[in-house]
């Protein structure tokens, strides 16, 4: 199974992508997951010149690179959040506005259906983002949780990405949420609750990141295996538990890197997610898509850590038998 390793940008938007091209295809990488900031893929101009999309496949092709899909997290987030100052960081400034919550939330979500058409400019099928959540905030009940609140929430999400996935089934492209605190669904049972309130649209799955269930205490390899159908794209990213008796798991309003943290994102291979069970289940399901190395590594040089990342990524990514172990042992294949 010749899965394609990409390399998700999101993290190297202060280089312009044409640094990044060459850097990712000397390294031996096989494409990029091109984010939808800085100057890597770029909305608005790919819906506005006709020239835009071809252009953008032409550099990554000059490298060696493909693209099989494009992030829109940052805008994603904007949709169904609560909006305050941070968001402003974030959002592009005519997303943002005037900063009005309920504009940023409807600038966002024309956006993400801008996305869609641009994605299908460039000949991609898939878009991986976020969601964002109007009931984060409630995740601790106290004060004690209203939960018919709760539910109107997940109604509030369906109603917010009815119209944008409206405009994905007529580009023909699909979402990929990926599945992380903050969002409408980070885990088992959020995400069911989520698939259910959309009425399980096929247009709307998941963007994986294991990295995301470490610190929870879940276990990827049982999440691909009860979504198998909804796992658009993978992401290969890792996380490391740090627990003591003193550190916490909630992070403790620490940075990242910080020593005191319970837990942080550590390049693939360095933390505690067993991704041969994840291979193996990705194989099981029959996922032949792309493994996308999101590199955050507080602790680690970013070039040095990347090339480490798609060493190991290759070393990982197995193909499944095809025949019974003991085939040979009868003379014929099973």
């Amino acid at each position: 199974m010749a899965r394609p390793i990409t390399l998700f940008t999101g993290q190297w938007a202060d280089l312009p992508l044409d640094e990044l091209v060459r850097k990712a295809g000397g390294w031996g990488f096989d494409g990029l997951e091109l984010a939808c900031w800085g100057d890597h893929f770029d909305v608005v101009k790919a819906l506005s010149d006709s020239d835009y999309a071809t252009q953008r496949r032409r550099l990554l092709e000059s490298a060696g690179l493909s693209c099989h899909a494009i992030g829109a997290h940052l805008v994603g987030q904007a949709v169904c959040d609560p909006i305050d100052a941070r968001h402003r960081s974030v959002l592009p400034a005519e997303v943002w506005g005037d900063g009005d919550p309920e504009g940023v939330r409807q600038r966002a979500a024309d956006r993400l259906k801008d996305t869609a058409r641009a994605a299908g400019a460039l000949g991609v099928g898939v878009v991986t983002g976020f969601t964002g959540s109007p009931i984060w905030a409630q995740l601790y009940s106290f004060p004690p949780n209203d939960f018919s609140a709760v539910e109107r929430g997940y109604e509030e999400f369906a109603e917010r990405f009815g119209p944008i996935l409206d405009v994905f089934e007529a580009e023909g492209v699909r979402f990929a949420l990926e599945v992380h605190p903050t969002e409408i669904a980070y885990d088992f049972v959020t995400t069911r609750k989520a698939l259910a309130a959309i009425g399980r649209r096929k247009s709307f799955g998941i963007n994986f990141d294991p990295s995301h269930f470490i610190p929870q205490f879940l276990d990827p390899a049982p999440f691909v295996t009860e979504f198998a159908d909804r796992i658009f794209h993978v992401h290969i990213k890792d996380s490391k538990r740090r627990l003591d008796g003193r550190r916490s798991i909630l992070g403790s309003h620490l940075d990242f890197g910080a020593d005191e943290r319970g837990w942080d994102f550590v390049s693939p291979g360095h933390g505690d997610v067993d991704f041969e069970a994840l291979i193996r289940t990705l194989n099981r399901i029959g996922y032949d898509g792309p493994l996308s190395v999101e590199w955050e590594d507080a602790g680690m040089d970013r070039e040095w850590g990347a090339q480490d990342a798609l060493r190991y990524t290759r070393q990982i990514n197995f193909a499944a038998s095809g025949r019974a172990f003991d085939a040979a042992f009868s003379g014929g294949e099973r």
